[in-house]
């Protein structure tokens, strides 16, 4: 197949990484491992950049003619959100692509309204308020410390540190406060689940496939520090390193719980109409009780990601995988296809 791979411009790879450091490669590493890997299948591939500009991808769709667009776009005109109009102009176009739809999209980038739905369904997820960007701070009912503060829509961990975790009202407005100023989005506090991170990997359409549970575990930190998945955490080779932080297969869970886990996240995948492939990120509290906190639509595919790994150790190598998304984005039932 010809197969057009949609990515952001500044993360168009080199045809070879020969000679360059992990530093350098990581800014373009999931578009240069699935690039590499689309190529592998066999497939002709075309890497297009876009930044700002609808018009590079109306060109390449009528020139090259591709079968599928992989899209690893996850914003436009610099809005984090917006990448689910280009995936709309895809719709619009009658052209296949793998990854979420718009509707999933829309509501998986918001936050609490996601939240909202997903207790509607009865799926566990902690108590949380929004505080909107541009409101006066005002302290909302039903709230006990500790509270966790994050932008209500950015994803990749952007704005969380540790001192999104919030023990007073002072701290919580001071926080809020940040996230307005700094991330310019509205900001969402919850309750804080002191517990374990888990990772559920979730692929497909109507059938649905959960990959092993991962979690992501901090080996050189206090035993009752707090662990937070901040963005050093998450993109930081040097951070991770000093502080011994490693994912890995969920071990060690209670009776039944891995089931019932696998199971909610199938549930959070409907609820919220994603489709492609997701990654459902929960907390296991020292009781037992998981939550969930959000779900990723657009997760990371880097050879070395958690999303990755996880299908390697369900029996999907990479490869396989990448192959995986290829048809099921090819699968997809678009309304323009009925």
């Amino acid at each position: 197949m010809r197969v057009l791979v949609l990515m952001h411009e500044d993360g168009v790879p080199p045809r070879s990484i020969a000679g360059l450091t992990e530093q350098q490669v990581r800014p373009f590493r999931m578009e240069f491992d699935v690039t590499n890997a689309v190529q592998g299948l066999g497939h002709e591939v075309l890497a297009l950049g876009l930044a700002d500009d609808l018009r590079a991808l109306r060109e390449a769709l009528d020139r090259f003619r591709p079968r599928i667009t992989v899209n690893l776009l996850e914003d436009f005109h610099g809005v984090r959100h917006y990448d689910l109009y280009v995936v709309g102009f895809l719709e619009l176009m009658k052209r296949r692509y793998t990854g979420c739809n718009p509707r999933g999209l829309m509501l998986a980038h918001d936050k609490a309204l996601s939240q909202k739905i997903l207790a509607y369904h009865r799926i566990p997820v902690p108590d949380f308020a929004v505080f909107p960007l541009g409101h006066r701070f005002r302290m909302r009912r039903g709230l006990s410390f500790p509270l966790f503060v994050k932008s209500a829509t950015e994803e990749g961990s952007e704005g969380i540190a540790q001192a999104s975790i919030v023990h007073s009202e002072q701290q919580l407005r001071e926080r809020v406060e940040f996230i307005h100023d700094k991330i310019l989005t509205d900001a969402m506090a919850e309750s804080y689940i002191d517990g374990r991170e888990l990772y559920v990997g979730v692929l497909g359409n109507g059938l649905l496939r959960t990959l092993p549970i991962w979690e992501l575990r901090f080996t050189k930190v206090p035993e009752h520090a707090p662990r937070v998945a901040t963005s050093r955490v998450k993109w930081n080779p040097a951070y991770q390193e000093r502080h011994g932080i490693v994912w890995g297969p969920a071990e060690g869970l209670p009776a039944g719980t891995a089931e019932r886990i696998r199971r909610t996240c199938k549930r959070v995948y409907r609820a919220l109409s994603l489709t492609g492939c997701a990654r459902i990120d929960l907390r296991l509290a020292a009781d037992g009780r998981f939550y969930v906190l959000e779900a990723n639509p657009n997760p990371d595919l880097a050879g070395d990601g958690e999303l990755a790994e996880s299908a390697a150790a369900g029996g999907l190598p990479y490869p396989d995988l990448i192959d995986r998304l290829l048809r099921l984005g090819l699968g997809y039932r678009a309304g323009w296809s009925d």
